[in-house]
């Protein structure tokens, strides 16, 4: 099984955790992609659901597949589940998420949700944050260059790059990608980078996932945070 072919098989699996109608939530990303065509599928065939859509990319998915969306600055109530991507996991289920560049809407409809659901493939699963992915920290450009300064005490930050041209965000915002090598205390982590003037959010999600569904070659494994973790 090549890696497109296992996010595939956890976007389905993770349409077996949405309700039968509400309010769902939709991630940003490939594997999330893969997801949203599912739901197009689903209310197609008639499911009752409203979607909140975590970047201006999956917005225009979703409404090319007639999903029934909910606007950027609507009151959304409690979404009963969303359906995300991820860089990394580490053993506790924390995560690295923003490769996309997502990360800061993605983080409020995050925390806007009952229940979230994180659908990656076996690759994506870590000891420790930080081995293979830097951090994403989508940062204000006013001031950026104290800001990239400041986040150089935590780890080596770049300025994300896209087709030859410096990414801005949904938001006009920068990204810094933060190298830090494995990382201890993701949530110790998380505060300091935020505590920085001019970072808007960080890609770290501590204790932010309800289960995460993992794809290999053995099929599926759906993996929940253990108590006191």
């Amino acid at each position: 099984m090549d890696q497109n072919e296992a996010k595939r098989l956890a976007a389905r699996a993770a349409i077996d955790e949405l309700p039968p109608r509400g309010v769902i939530g939709l991630g940003s990303g490939s594997t999330a992609k893969l997801f949203v065509d599912e739901v197009g599928a689903r209310v197609k065939s008639g499911a009752d659901y409203r979607c909140v859509p975590t970047s201006k990319g999956t917005r225009a998915q979703a409404e090319a597949l007639g999903i029934p969306l909910l606007g950027d600055e609507d009151g959304w109530g409690e979404i009963a589940v969303t359906v995300d991507g991820a860089d990394e996991v580490d053993e506790r289920l924390n995560l690295i998420k923003g490769g996309g560049g997502a990360l800061t809407r993605e983080k409020i409809v995050n925390d806007a949700t009952k229940r979230n659901v994180i659908i990656v493939d076996e690759s994506k699963i870590k000891k420790r944050l930080g081995e293979t992915w830097a951090v994403p920290v989508e940062v204000l450009r006013f001031g950026f260059g104290h800001t990239r300064d400041a986040l150089a005490k935590l780890g080596k930050p770049s300025v994300r790059q896209k087709d030859g041209v410096t990414f801005i965000t949904d938001a006009g915002n920068y990204i810094l990608d933060v190298a830090t090598g494995p990382i201890a205390d993701p949530a110790a982590l998380d505060r300091a980078m935020r505590d920085v003037p001019g970072v808007v959010e960080t890609g770290l999600f501590v204790a932010r996932a309800s289960l995460v569904i993992v794809a290999s070659a053995g099929g599926i494994t759906r993996l929940t945070p253990k108590r006191g973790t």
